[in-house]
């Protein structure tokens, strides 16, 4: 694997590490003010963005490179309202879209087919992370504040299963 690449890998390490640390401090938002379901929903957020780092990082190994740690900007900590906390998170999801593409166009013009592989997974993961957000926010949209529309949502995100429930079930 070429310098280029490693280095674009690398800053999709990074990227993908703010995401956790994003999601996490949702986590401790929506415990604020008493949403454990949305809590449970970012809780399975953070941990998927931890794998993909670390998918990224396994895929540098395997390629007899090293991966290299760079800091993670401070998230925010405090959003508005439970919409605009998805929102933020729809945002988020359309800049790693953005982040993937790039570095999926990088490993065109690099002519590293194995990455450009590799990557199809997280261009098709960006799709299920779009739309799953996009739902969130019209689902809050149309209940419009009420808080028994919020109680039925936040019920609702506290049976989104982890990962690893999924995997378990194939």
């Amino acid at each position: 694997m070429n310098q280029i690449m490693l280095d674009s890998l690398n800053q999709q390490i990074n990227e993908e590490m703010y995401s956790a640390y994003l999601y996490l401090s949702m986590v401790s938002y929506f415990n604020s003010v008493n949403l454990p379901g949305a809590a449970h929903w970012m809780m399975i957020q953070y941990k998927e963005e931890l794998m993909h780092a670390e998918k990224i990082m396994n895929f540098i190994m395997e390629r007899g490179s090293n991966f290299k740690l760079t800091q993670i900007k401070e998230p925010t900590n405090y959003w508005s309202s439970p919409l605009d906390a998805f929102k933020a998170a729809l945002n988020h999801e359309k800049h790693i879209t953005s982040c993937i593409n790039q570095l999926y166009e990088v490993a065109l013009r690099e002519k590293d087919y194995s990455t450009v592989q590799f990557l199809q997974w997280f261009v098709t993961e960006q799709v299920e992370e779009e739309a799953n957000a996009m739902q969130i926010i019209d689902d809050f949209e149309r209940i419009a504040n009420d808080p028994k529309g919020i109680f039925m949502i936040d019920r609702e995100l506290s049976q989104r299963p982890s990962a690893e429930s999924e995997a378990s079930s194939e």
